[in-house]
């Protein structure tokens, strides 16, 4: 089980990534913007981070560049995005992954697998109701 840090600030979205997230046996929090997300880390120190670049407040490019500068763990970081040009964006901000919006929850799964390594993710077979496809924010 691997503890997950979701930050979106779309609450449809977060609510759909951390209800499959944790019937996959994650463990998550959950943020709206980035300085909260940075308050959370500073309690505890997730396995993965997954934050949307667009949002209020502090965005997801500043999280990620201002994460890199505080923690020195070594933490995945996949964005969600409905950003254009969101994949070179996410890889520019310093993200491991960039997973663009609409994606299905499947997909999501797979990349939160291959970030974190056969030793942390749990091994489950992916749940049918996880095959339907996030609207974009």
């Amino acid at each position: 089980m691997a503890h997950v840090l979701v930050v979106e600030d779309d609450d449809s979205v977060r609510l759909v990534v951390t209800t499959a997230l944790r019937d996959e046996g994650h463990q998550v929090v959950e943020a709206v913007e980035g300085e909260a997300a940075l308050t959370l880390i500073d309690r505890h120190i997730p396995d993965i981070i997954l934050i949307d670049l667009k949002m209020p407040g502090m965005d997801g490019w500043e999280f990620i560049r201002r994460y890199h500068e505080r923690y020195q763990r070594d933490v995945p970081i996949l964005v969600l995005t409905a950003a254009t040009h969101g994949e070179a964006r996410g890889f520019d901000a310093g993200a491991d992954d960039v997973l663009e919006k609409p994606f299905d929850l499947d997909e999501l799964d797979a990349r939160i697998r291959r970030l974190l390594g056969p030793d942390r993710a749990p091994v489950r077979p992916p749940s049918p109701s996880h095959s339907s496809d996030l609207p974009a924010e």
